[in-house]
């Protein structure tokens, strides 16, 4: 029987801790890798076409089932390519190994062809990030590497010289038990007793809530219920906290909607929930602010704090519950729920209009069709940029749909890449990914991952020729319009010169049958849907300084647009307020 080399000993290693597919390139620094792939039925190598879609394929699969996924790159401009689904990954807080072949071990530092420092580039996008240097350092590195991964939620690197891939493992390698799940974190007695002190004395009490409160919608529907406190979420928190919510208000932030803005002012205690909600501009400064968060690092470094919670929400809720005064009064919660009611009611009847009819086709309309079709379990991935907005306001949660898209990050070109990952996870699992046309023609050769693996993706693509955020923000800012315009090609033919199937659409009469088709193919699809480029609507009095990067500094809206079923949700909540 034949030695056992590293690599064979990675491959199980990883197989071990529940990775079962390895995204990447192949290239000759990974070869060792690749065969110990190839020899090992527990784990499968999937092709993509750049590496930076390897990286996001992991991560987005990591977000839907959790799980430790992997991906891997070739030494120097091979793993390279990593580096931004990887940032991405990590600020998602998804558990990714990277592997990161490099250059024959006796050539580092000596300016080797492609010679690069992973343990140097990755440092910054990682918990964990380090070299092996010789054999002996197997399997321990690799152990460390998974549980700094999982334990932290986040990305570690190894990188690993192609011929120390290729060496015999060493003899009683010793064996390390893999943690592949975490704990749950409650806080200590001390501050519990403080928080609870703080919302008895408290009238008016707003819940802001991030994907912190993943798991833990039933006890923030309870604790909400009890202290009588209005809702509200950041885009991350959307898909776990905003179906079945009789307390929402919105969404806050530069693509909020609602009364989330007003909720989180008008309170006097706001307790963020599990968020790292970037945009300070939008929290109070008046207001009292306690934070829970099981990272201790999130705590306070976006708002002053009056108290500062380290636990997990779900756990620190249900300590909470039973503890806090149940109050009667619910008049502030039913304001905003009024207020939330109507500030939807305002922006709806800007899109209600011939929106059927209208030329070229809103993408807003295009949004609410795709909610309608989509699957009840279905899996949305999305771009950065306009498609943020159309997901954020048209796409209605429910429990079992997910919504997932470089939301901390903020990358172009994720939304088909993530979709890849996310349908290995499940091949009879509906997946759509929302595409902007800019987005889309970044990575677009990997396109031919999903019909080379015959992924059945459904690709929505929104095109409007036009990198229409970025020419919202120049627009802000006084600027003309500058090298945002695309010309594009006929994505749909382009999509069947593939072998998929694509439909183009032009008029809004086409679009639900050309949705409904798409979503009925057994393989993958494109639906390629010419939309108006000015289709956003912006307030008639904003400053300059309103808006850098995604900041605001004097507006709590700067978007304005439809929003979906949210209004018949926001309607139906409000039906339940008592009349004096």
């Amino acid at each position: 029987m034949a030695k056992q080399k590293i690599a064979d000993q990675f491959v199980d290693i990883l197989a071990r801790a529940g990775v079962k597919r390895l995204y990447g390139v192949v290239g000759d620094s990974l070869n060792p890798i690749v065969d110990a792939v190839r020899r090992n039925a527990a784990i499968d190598w999937v092709h993509v076409r750049h590496e930076e879609t390897a990286a996001f394929a992991a991560g987005a699969e990591a977000q839907i089932t959790g799980k430790l996924t992997a991906c891997a790159g070739s030494c120097g401009p091979g793993n390279l390519h990593l580096i931004n689904g990887l940032y991405d990954a990590h600020r998602s807080m998804a558990p990714v190994l990277a592997l990161a072949s490099h250059i024959p071990s006796g050539e580092i530092g000596l300016g080797y062809f492609q010679e690069t420092h992973p343990e140097r580039l990755f440092g910054e996008c990682s918990h964990y990030c380090e070299l092996i240097s010789t054999p002996k350092q197997m399997p321990r590195l690799l152990h460390t590497a998974i549980q700094h991964a999982v334990g932290r939620r986040g990305v570690s690197v190894v990188s690993l010289p192609g011929d120390i891939a290729d060496q015999p493992a060493p003899d009683k390698a010793t064996e390390i038990a893999l943690v592949t799940s975490r704990p749950t974190v409650r806080p200590g007695d001390a501050e519990l007793d403080r928080l609870v002190a703080m919302i008895d004395k408290a009238e008016r009490v707003t819940l802001f809530c991030g994907s912190g409160t993943a798991g833990a919608h039933a006890e923030v529907m309870e604790f909400a219920g009890r202290i009588k406190s209005p809702v509200g979420h950041a885009l991350r928190g959307k898909e776990w906290i905003q179906y079945d919510n009789p307390y929402d208000v919105g969404m806050s932030g530069l693509l909020g909607y609602g009364a989330a803005y007003e909720a989180t002012h008008e309170c006097d205690l706001l307790i963020l929930l599990g968020t790292d909600f970037p945009y300070n501009a939008f929290l109070p400064q008046d207001v009292t602010i306690a934070q829970i968060d099981v990272r201790p690092e999130n705590l306070g470094r976006r708002s002053r704090l009056d108290l500062a919670v380290w636990g997990d929400v779900k756990e620190t809720l249900r300590c909470l519950i039973p503890r806090v005064r149940r109050k009667e009064d619910r008049r502030f919660l039913d304001k905003m729920l009024k207020k939330h009611t109507g500030a939807l009611e305002g922006v709806v009847k800007a899109y209600t209009r011939k929106v059927d009819k209208h030329l070229p086709i809103h993408p807003e309309f295009v949004a609410s069709v795709v909610d309608e079709l989509a699957d009840e379990e279905a899996v949305f991935t999305v771009d950065t940029g306009m498609c943020n907005v159309w997901a954020a306001r048209y796409l209605t949660p429910n429990g079992r749909r997910r919504i997932i898209g470089s939301f901390s990050h903020g990358s172009m070109a994720n939304a088909l890449p993530m979709a890849i990952g996310a349908q290995f996870t499940d091949r009879g699992r509906q997946v759509v990914a929302l595409a902007g046309d800019g987005g889309f023609s970044m990575l677009m050769g990997d396109f031919l991952t999903l019909v080379g693996d015959d992924l059945p993706v459904k690709v929505v693509l929104f095109n409007n020729s036009s990198l229409g955020m970025v020419e919202l923000e120049m627009m802000v800012a006084g600027l003309p319009s500058y090298g945002t315009a695309t010309k594009n090609p006929d994505f749909a033919a382009v999509a069947r010169a593939c072998g998929a199937y694509g439909i183009r659409v032009e008029k809004p009469k086409q679009l639900a049958g050309a949705l409904k088709d798409a979503f009925r193919h057994k393989g993958p699809a494109l639906v390629d849907i010419v939309t108006d480029p000015h289709a956003l609507s912006i307030p008639p009095k904003i400053s300059a300084e309103m808006v850098t990067g995604f900041a605001l500094s004097a507006s709590k809206i700067v978007l304005e647009g439809g929003v979906g079923r949210m209004l018949q949700m926001a309607r139906s909540n409000l039906r339940n307020v008592p009349r004096p």
